[in-house]
């Protein structure tokens, strides 16, 4: 399993997120997931550089392959351009670049004033930008008028070798069939079985599977658990509401529901070497082949410490 460390853009701005790429790197991870945000979930998080500036920067720092954890090519940014930014950074990063993409949430996505779709109709976009974005790589002019979008006599002249690959992120049995129907890999942040053997056995046979879990690194269980509550609440928010709330103002308000001993159901509160593992375990088991941990807080110097020294030698 390849073990890589997730970019947070919601909570670290550029100069830190660089920083954390060529540490991560030094420590020994293998790859790097970032993030694409116009709002963090929460004001407590606090940032969100413009993915596009950081991952062309990552290219100058570290050698590590970069996967987008996830793009929504569909509202916010129309597919023709991010098609442009990722054949630039496929480019920049010889072709260690992936695409992942998804299809959002209102949160980064209605700045415009646009409706937010329904999911249906949101998987129906990202099917379509998915395939206007692969035309678009192939070179040449390219025309298409669809039901979603209009691209007129557009081409993309800086282009890789070979197109990025494009993962696509999937939480329930429709999401994970387009990526089936679509994808040249699955994106998923839950270590269930059933999810990649339904991407498995639905056609997805042995395409590259990539999930992400948080950490909160710090000097006890509980100082982690008080660090993650206090810039991750959101990550209790239960079911769709994570998809339709429009800022972080009401990702605060529904957090006020979640409770902070909760956050250590979803987090790897503390410094235990044994807690990480198992946790790499469950995505392991669940048939992932790669997976990306995230830290929050002040303390990520001791998560690369504790990888170099204790667990990443331990999985190897």
């Amino acid at each position: 399993m390849r073990i890589g460390y997730f970019l947070s853009s919601e909570e670290y701005g550029p100069a830190e997120l660089l920083e954390q790429a060529r540490g991560a790197e030094r420590a020994g991870f293998e790859a790097l997931w970032i993030s694409d945000h116009y709002h963090p979930w929460v004001d407590a998080q606090g940032q969100s550089p413009f993915v596009w500036s950081t991952i062309g920067a990552l290219s100058q720092v570290c050698a590590l392959p970069v996967t987008t954890a996830v793009t929504c090519p569909t509202v916010r940014i129309h597919p023709a351009v991010v098609a442009q930014a990722a054949a630039t950074s496929a480019v920049m990063h010889d072709g260690r670049f992936v695409l992942g993409v998804g299809t959002g949430e209102a949160l980064n996505e209605h700045i415009f004033g646009d409706a937010w779709p329904q999911a249906d109709v949101r998987l129906e976009m990202l099917e379509e930008a998915v395939g206007v974005m692969r035309e678009l790589w192939r070179g040449g002019f390219v025309n298409h008028h669809g039901k979603h979008y209009t691209v007129e006599h557009a081409r993309i002249y800086t282009l890789p070798d070979t197109p990025p690959p494009v993962y696509v992120s999937g939480f329930g049995p429709k999401a994970i069939d387009l990526a089936v129907r679509i994808g040249d890999g699955y994106v998923s942040t839950m270590p269930d079985a059933e999810m990649v053997r339904r991407f498995r056995d639905n056609g997805g046979g042995a395409k590259p599977c990539q999930a992400g879990f948080k950490a909160a690194y710090a000097d006890s269980e509980e100082e982690g658990a008080r660090l993650a509550y206090e810039k991750w609440p959101n990550a209790g928010v239960p079911g769709e509401l994570s998809q339709v709330l429009p800022s972080p103002r009401h990702f605060q308000q529904a957090a006020q529901l979640v409770k902070p001993e909760m956050m250590k159901e979803s987090f790897v509160c503390g410094n235990s070497v044994d807690a990480h593992l198992e946790m790499i375990d469950k995505y392991a088991k669940a048939g992932f082949d790669e997976v990306y941990v995230a830290n929050t807080g002040p303390n990520w110097r001791g998560l690369f410490d504790l990888y170099q020294r204790e667990v990443l030698p331990r999985l190897r």
